[in-house]
C-alpha cells in the first residue's frame, strides 16, 4: 500500500524537523508494511511560488538522500491548499505528483463557495486531476450539500488514516472506503510523536472489515490511477 500524503521531508514545513526524523518514519511506516511513501509538503500561495517551494522541496529531499538509500521509495508532491486563481495558475502543474498529473488539494477550512468549485473545474478542464486531501475532516466547517456537491466532481479522494481508527467514525470510514467514495489513504504524518505514522494500524482495520482481497484490490485501483 501506498502512503499518499505525508509530511515525512525535513525542515520544509510543519512535518518532520530533521533528517533523523524523517528517517525515522520512514523507518516506521516500513514496518507497518507500507510500499512507498508521497511526500506532500504544504504548499500555500499566499507565502511562496512554486519555483521557490519546488527548490526547498528539492533541497529536502536531497538531504535525506544523502546518507545513502532510503528505508522507502519516496515520491515528491505537494499539499496545495486552495487559493483564488489556481484554476488558471501556470505553474500549478509543476505541483502535481511527480511523474502525475494527480494534484493533492486542501480545501480551506470554512464554507465554500461555487466561485470555489468553478476553479476546480477549471483545473480538471486542464487535465488536472484533484484528489481531496482528507475530505472526511472538513465536517463542521462545510455544508453537508456543498460537500456532496464537490464529492460529485470528477475528483478523487484521500482519506486520513486517523478516520479509520477513530471509535466513533471507524465504521463510517470502513462505509466510505467500500463504496468507492474514498479511494487514497494517507497517514498525514508529520513526526514521530503527536502525528506518527499509522497508516499500518488502519490498514489492519480495514482488512479485518472488508477482507484482504478488498485491501488486494484497493491497492491495485490505487496503482492503475497513479502509474497507468
Amino acid at each position: 500500500m501506498i502512503d499518499f500524503h505525508s509530511h515525512v521531508l525535513p525542515g520544509i514545513d510543519d512535518g518532520s524537523d530533521s533528517v533523523a526524523t524523517s528517517l525515522a518514519m520512514l523507518a516506521e511506516m516500513k514496518a507497518q508494511g507500507i510500499e512507498a511513501v508521497f511526500a506532500t509538503p504544504h504548499f500555500y500561495a499566499n507565502r511562496n511560488n512554486p519555483a521557490r517551494f519546488l527548490a526547498k522541496r528539492d533541497a529536502a529531499y536531497e538531504s535525506l538522500c544523502a546518507d545513502g538509500s532510503l528505508p522507502l521509495p519516496v515520491t515528491l508532491g505537494a499539499e496545495v491548499h486552495f487559493f483564488t486563481g489556481i484554476g488558471k495558475s501556470e505553474d500549478i502543474e509543476s505541483l502535481c505528483l511527480s511523474g502525475t498529473k494527480l494534484l493533492l488539494l486542501e480545501m480551506p477550512f470554512h464554507e465554500w463557495t461555487g466561485r470555489m468549485l468553478d476553479e476546480v473545474e477549471e483545473l480538471i478542464g486542464r487535465g488536472i486531476l484533484p484528489v481531496a486531501a482528507h475530505l472526511e475532516r472538513y465536517k463542521g466547517y462545510v455544508s453537508k450539500g456543498m460537500i456532496a456537491a464537490f464529492s460529485d466532481m470528477d475528483i478523487y479522494v484521500q482519506a486520513n488514516a486517523e478516520w479509520f481508527l477513530s471509535f466513533w467514525d471507524k465504521k463510517k470510514a470502513v462505509s466510505a472506503l467500500k463504496s468507492g467514495s474514498v479511494l487514497f489513504l494517507g497517514s498525514d504524518a508529520h513526526n514521530m510523536s503527536s502525528r506518527a505514522p499509522n497508516l499500518g494500524p488502519a490498514l489492519a482495520y480495514i482488512e479485518k472489515s472488508l477482507g484482504s482481497e478488498f485491501v488486494s484490490d484497493l491497492s491495485a485501483r490505487q496503482k492503475s490511477v497513479i502509474y497507468g
